[in-house]
């Protein structure tokens, strides 16, 4: 897919970034760490890994990846992270780890549990522009994707497996109101790439596609057709645009009118940091309840 689009497109114009939707692998669904670990967790990188930085080095492009389950041998057999990474040329340039698992359903650890006061939120700086990710439920958050922008992002990916009914049609289009609206608060490139998956392939979610590029006007530049299937989607990304326009404007400019002291809730305890792994629904879901009554 990456060859044939960077390939065909030749003629009009370069295609540099390719982002693909959350999960390289089977959606994990397994009900324990255990599963998890026996049937799709993997170390990153690995041959996957080596294939894209060959891609990306005959074909001079950059490839922010669908998520592995990693299992990283540091953290022990208990601890897995949906982990992401951004591959260029020269070889791998970021790898991101999802934050803010979907819970209760996702088993998965924050790296926010291992590391409480860490950075989890790199940033690329490439010769394209400065690259940042996050994944599918990290995107329901406007803190995570603020500190991308923070950080310096100036093109934020989204790698999702969004489901309906949450997905890209009305009357619930979370997908393309929360995609738009980042972009416009950040003063970014959004470039969000959803699973189209049908209910029968797995049962009981679908996922309705609907990946678009976004400008930093929240103005949408290209979205495929929502449906189930394999869809490119393309569209301009003019960073020095960007970057003119960030150096320009005084007005819309929400990083640097940013007023942090005004927002104490930031700095309140939301749902703690675990300790004990591995991570099961019953414990993910006593952790919710506690965060609620504190």
């Amino acid at each position: 897919m990456v060859e044939q689009t960077v390939i065909g497109y030749e003629p009009f114009f370069d295609v540099r970034l390719l982002v693909f939707p959350e999960f390289a692998h089977a959606v994990p669904i397994h009900d324990s760490i255990k599963k998890l670990r026996e049937e799709l967790a993997v170390e990153l990188p690995n041959e996957h890994i080596s294939a894209y930085e060959k891609v990306c080095k005959k074909l001079g492009c950059y490839i922010q990846t669908g998520t592995f389950i990693e299992h990283d041998p540091a953290y022990g057999d208990d601890v897995l992270f949906n982990t992401t990474m951004l591959v260029g040329p020269d070889g791998p340039l970021l790898k991101y780890r999802k934050v803010n698992p979907w819970i209760p359903w996702e088993l998965h650890a924050s790296p926010h549990d291992l590391d409480p006061e860490g950075d989890h939120f790199p940033v690329a700086d490439t010769e394209i522009g400065r690259i940042g990710v996050a994944i599918c439920y990290d995107w329901l958050f406007p803190e995570s994707i603020r500190q991308l922008a923070f950080n310096g992002a100036e093109i934020i990916c989204r790698v999702s497996a969004y489901m309906d009914p949450w997905g890209a049609t009305p009357p619930m289009d979370w997908w393309t109101v929360i995609n738009r609206a980042r972009a416009i608060e950040n003063h970014s490139f959004v470039v969000a790439s959803n699973q189209g998956a049908s209910m029968e392939g797995y049962p009981p979610f679908s996922w309705p596609g609907g990946s678009m590029i976004v400008d930093y006007q929240g103005r949408l530049l290209a979205q495929a057709d929502p449906g189930p299937g394999e869809k490119v989607v393309v569209a301009p990304i003019d960073v020095r645009s960007l970057r003119e326009s960030r150096e320009r404007s005084l007005g819309h400019d929400m990083i640097s009118h940013y007023r942090s002291e005004a927002h104490p809730y930031a700095s309140q305890k939301g749902i703690s940091p675990i300790r004990d792994h591995p991570i099961d629904k019953s414990s993910l879901i006593e952790r919710i309840k506690k965060s609620r009554r504190s």
